[in-house]
């Protein structure tokens, strides 16, 4: 069974949502999981200087103190999964560059490898993920050869990767992540309780007796 995933490093409920899936379908080996790319603010930019709060405020159309409360709730969501979110630390901005390297990662097999660890970097470590020198830290943990991700990240190289992945999210209908295609027949958008997918996963099996 195969379950794909639309996901964005810097997307909160992105990081919760695969806690969720991984924890219903952690008695299986019958199940592969694909992460596919999606940017969820394309023009943010490189980096955003500032607390999160007052970013939320200005792009969501909140005040600072409803952000500071949507941030207090998803960080508790977060904690029920065993990941701290530390918002006083994070370092937001555009993710294309992280992507284009997630693309390279996933050809070389380490794609899911990849999404965890820079998830991790993002949200608890408080790592900038347009960090040309951290990026290659992260690639390389993961058996990425070096030369190669420099030249990866002063290039344009797997941006159709990325575009491809996005123009498929599009077609499907995707307008938020995550997003789950499970076994290319149900689609389930955002962090899902881990009883909805233990249940979508009970009804495919179903049909396969």
């Amino acid at each position: 069974m195969k379950i794909a995933v639309w996901s964005d490093f810097v997307c909160p409920f992105c990081y919760i949502g695969k806690r969720h899936l991984e924890a219903a379908i952690k008695d299986r080996t019958d199940v592969e999981i694909e992460f596919h790319s999606y940017e969820l603010d394309p023009t943010a930019p490189e980096k955003v200087d500032g607390k999160m709060e007052v970013y939320f405020a200005e792009h969501k159309g909140m005040s600072v103190e409803q952000a500071h409360s949507m941030i207090q709730q998803v960080t508790q969501m977060a904690n029920n999964v065993d990941l701290a979110y530390n918002y006083d630390a994070i370092q937001h901005g555009n993710t294309l560059k992280p992507h284009r390297l997630f693309q390279f990662a996933k050809e070389q097999g380490k794609g899911n490898e990849f999404m965890e660890l820079a998830k991790k970097a993002y949200f608890i470590e408080g790592k900038w993920l347009n960090d040309d020198d951290f990026l290659v830290h992260l690639a390389t943990s993961v058996g990425l050869e070096e030369n190669r991700v420099r030249d990866i990240l002063t290039s344009e190289a797997y941006l159709d990767a990325v575009r491809l992945d996005q123009a498929q999210a599009a077609e499907i209908g995707i307008q938020g992540v995550p997003f789950f295609v499970i076994d290319g027949q149900y689609g389930l958008s955002g962090a899902q309780p881990i009883e909805i997918f233990e249940q979508v996963l009970a009804d495919i099996d179903a049909k396969k007796i």
